[in-house]
């Protein structure tokens, strides 16, 4: 890849330039935030430079654009990753330090755009990306929150959530367009009337409306000069003040819509949060919909100089999960009653159009939303889901006469109960493809909460397993096993990842193998400093580092790992201790605020970690750390320096993950289940390379049938004796009834089946301490993972989307 076009003197005179005319600073009270901001504008220009060039080749060539719209873009920090991009890392470097400026603290003064809860958000960050490194032309919808995914802090072992003001000093990366500004309705009522040829037509009038306005975050491609953007939208009111209300003397009242309307991209909501009966979650998925959409007509009209007949021949509209569903009914509403299309002609553009990628198999997850609250909220739109599915149920009759049961299931409202609409089904309906996002996820899709759709239509299920970018994944976060892999197979493996075969011989190679473990110990060295100024617990970095960072579910099975670190605890105090190897077990992980089990599971780990580090037996053998605050930007310390990664759910509730590709990217051995895209990382990597324990899918609903956790407990004296030091406040110091509700939770249902695979997880953790006593041994299966992890790019599944769903063909 050839160096970026500028100089260390031109880079110097941007940030020198940026802090006089943008910060209105100069070097001699300048802050470090000050010069952050000053390269973060100078590195812009080049990127922007490079859009613009991007966006006339795309208007020349009329070429087809992706849409991609999600609720979730969890795009890290910007800096580093668009140095990486554009080859300027080392000349920014350089030209920072001739300023007498500390680089590296420039990186870390960047804030972290809490845009994602997670996994999804971050794979949406990573297709944008993908995008613009393979050269498809791609907008990534979604909202602007002023406040995004909480920061954690732990106090007195337990989590506490401070907002996330990531706005707070400004973000230089973003581009406000107000010109931009698309308006949005809520609520109001339909109304009849007759068009100027006598047709019959429907007008939605609604009672409030709103400004979406676009702020645009560049995403600067790999290794050329193609850029894809998030067009991320914030909510303003369409009418700033209202004077009469002012000069009545109601103040407030005459700025309350404004602050009423900016609620809607306020906040970003945390997973797994309740949210049934909020009408704010509503609220925000039809806003960015609606923004996204009415903007892809202004380009289809300005710039493409097309009909909206035509939409689908241009544009590629991908819903990231069901958030973005409603974008069924918005596209009718718009071609029907905006554009004046035929309902047949508008749903066969739709359907055209719009795909949609499922991301979990949880039945709970699946939105519904009530009828009452669409009617409220989306009167319009609640008649055109009508409309749609009483088409669609006459074609399910048709093809299953007789079968009521299957039209019941079937139909995108939910009439049992409150009726409800049924969100998944409308954006099922409405697409013409439908994927999931790993083979085995794509199987159970088919055979579980998609069934009755897949009976329907085989046709139109996909799979498109995950991947990530290795950019940001493993060049930013792991300079040192980059360079190392550089210096034996040059750099064209991060925009083909597949080339990292060619590290396969190298695995036996003892000199290769000593700079890898070099390398690696050099990471977790970087992490144990990190974990002494975050938490004060010092770590030993020869220690074998097992990490399990993700989300804090039960499902996740972060109690399955915890329970296991108690049982080594008991070992190390009966003196059981041959063939243990010393551990440096580590949990990350964010609760969502109304997660009760899952914020008493992050006190537990603390706990134990508590009575672990402060027994003066166990010493430096066995060492518990949760990491706070687990986020993107921490991530880069965490993923390098893991030696085992832990990819534990139960098997069958994981769509994919990508945590786990993160890690067997930077060189970490996976223990896992058969679940999500553990099954084909095992593939990969080979069988011998993979610690694989526990149930398989199949296993799990078969053993659900019958399932009596309690003999688990009572038959397994480690178990036994565990579930004692739970309830006599081993780790509560003495309260016997802090933990009592996750023993009453494991005891009475254990639905992620802990329990059921305790012992074969407690026996592969063995094996995996004497396979660690073998250095060599463990560097060659280490080797052989990165080598083998070609699939698991996120440039490879925008391929397979352009070649499977878009229908578009990447320029690169």
């Amino acid at each position: 890849m050839s160096k970026a076009k500028v100089s260390v003197e031109q880079i110097k005179e941007g940030i020198i330039r940026h802090l006089a005319t943008t910060r209105a600073k100069i070097p001699h009270n300048a802050t470090t935030d000050d010069y952050y901001q000053a390269l973060a504008y100078a590195v812009r220009e080049i990127i922007l430079e490079h859009w613009a060039q991007g966006n006339e080749r795309v208007l020349k060539n009329k070429t087809k654009m992706v849409c991609y719209l999600s609720a979730e873009f969890l795009i890290g920090p910007q800096l580093g990753n668009n140095l990486v991009n554009v080859d300027a890392m080392d000349l920014v470097r350089q030209a920072v330090t001739e300023l007498g400026i500390d680089f590296d603290k420039l990186l870390d003064a960047e804030p972290e755009p809490g845009l994602g809860n997670g996994g999804l958000g971050r794979l949406a960050a990573c297709y944008i990306d993908s995008c613009a490194t393979i050269g498809v032309p791609a907008i990534g919808y979604g909202i602007r929150y002023e406040f995004g995914i909480f920061q954690q802090k732990i106090v007195d072992g337990q989590q506490v959530e401070l907002a996330d003001r990531w706005l707070k000093k400004g973000f230089p990366w973003e581009v406000v367009r107000p010109e931009a500004a698309v308006e949005v309705g809520f609520g109001g009522y339909v109304e009849d009337y007759n068009d100027e040829h006598g047709a019959s037509r429907k007008r939605w009038m609604p009672e409030k409306k709103l400004l979406g306005v676009p702020c645009d975050i560049v995403a600067q491609g790999y290794g050329s000069k193609s850029v894809s953007v998030h067009r991320l939208f914030k909510a303003e009111a369409s009418d700033e003040f209202d004077f009469s209300t002012f000069n009545a003397g109601d103040f407030y009242g005459s700025v309350h819509a404004k602050i009423a309307s900016e609620n809607i991209s306020k906040v970003l909501y945390p997973n797994d949060e309740q949210i049934s009966g909020k009408e704010l979650r509503l609220e925000q998925q039809y806003f960015f919909v609606a923004c996204a959409l009415r903007d892809v007509f202004k380009i289809l009209k300005n710039f493409m100089q097309a009909k909206p007949e035509s939409f689908a021949e241009h544009f590629a509209v991908q819903l990231n999960d069901t958030h973005p569903s409603i974008a069924v009914a918005e596209l009718m509403r718009l071609l029907v009653d905006e554009y004046r299309l035929d309902w047949d002609k508008a749903w066969e553009v739709t359907t055209r159009a719009l795909a949609y990628t499922n991301h979990t198999l949880l039945p709970e997850a699946l939105e519904k939303w009530p009828v009452k609250m669409f009617e409220k909220l989306l009167p319009r739109h609640l008649e055109i889901i009508y409309e749609i599915n009483q088409r669609f149920l006459e074609i399910v009759r048709a093809r299953f006469p007789e079968d009521g049961e299957r039209v019941k299931r079937l139909s995108i409202i939910d009439e049992e109960g409150q009726r409800t609409v049924r969100m998944a089904h409308l954006a099922a309906v409405g697409s013409h493809a439908v994927n999931g996002v790993a083979e085995l996820h794509s199987e159970l899709l088919k055979q579980t909460v998609m069934a009755d759709f897949y009976d329907l239509w085989p046709e139109k299920f996909k799979n498109i397993t995950n991947g990530v970018t290795p950019r940001r994944f493993v060049a930013l976060a792991n300079p040192e096993m980059t360079a190392l892999i550089n210096e034996k197979i040059g750099d064209d493996w991060l925009v083909d990842l597949y080339k990292l075969k060619q590290l396969e011989p190298l695995a036996i190679d003892k000199k290769f193998q000593k700079k890898w473990q070099t390398a690696k110990l050099k990471n977790k060295k970087i992490l144990a400093a990190l974990i002494k100024e975050r938490t004060g617990i010092e770590v030993d970095p020869t220690a074998l580092f097992d990490v399990q960072v993700k989300r804090i579910h039960e499902y996740k099975r972060q109690l399955l790992n915890i329970i296991d670190v108690i049982s080594r605890y008991n070992r190390i105090k009966d003196g059981d201790t041959e063939g243990m190897t010393a551990r440096v077990v580590i949990i990350g992980g964010k609760a969502a605020p109304g997660y009760y089990i899952a914020k008493l599971i992050i006190r537990l780990i603390i706990s134990v970690a508590k009575v672990v580090n402060n027994d003066p037996q166990v010493g430096n053998l066995l060492k518990v750390v949760f990491f706070p605050n687990y986020s993107v930007k921490n991530g880069n310390f965490i993923f390098p320096a893991a030696d085992l990664s832990e990819q534990i759910s139960t098997a069958g509730k994981e769509a994919s993950g990508t945590g786990n590709m993160k890690m067997s990217l930077n060189g970490a051995l996976t223990i896992g289940t058969l679940d999500g895209a553990n099954v084909e990382i095992r593939e990969e990597v080979g069988a011998e390379n993979f610690f694989l324990f526990g149930m398989t899918a199949a296993e799990v609903e078969e053993r659900r049938q019958n399932y009596n956790p309690t003999n688990y407990v009572y038959s397994n004296p480690i178990l036994t004796r565990i579930f004692a030091q739970l309830a006599d406040g081993t780790f509560s110091n003495g309260d016997r009834d802090l933990f009592r509700p996750i023993i009453e939770s494991l005891m009475s249902r254990d639905d992620y089946m802990i329990l059921a695979d305790f012992t074969a997880y407690h026996d592969c953790q063995n094996y995996i301490d004497k396979i660690y006593a073998n250095k060599e041994k463990w560097t060659e299966m280490s080797i052989l993972n990165v080598a083998r992890m070609g699939k698991f790019s996120s440039d490879r599944a925008i391929r397979e989307y352009c070649r499977d769903i878009w229908g578009i063909k990447p320029a690169l």
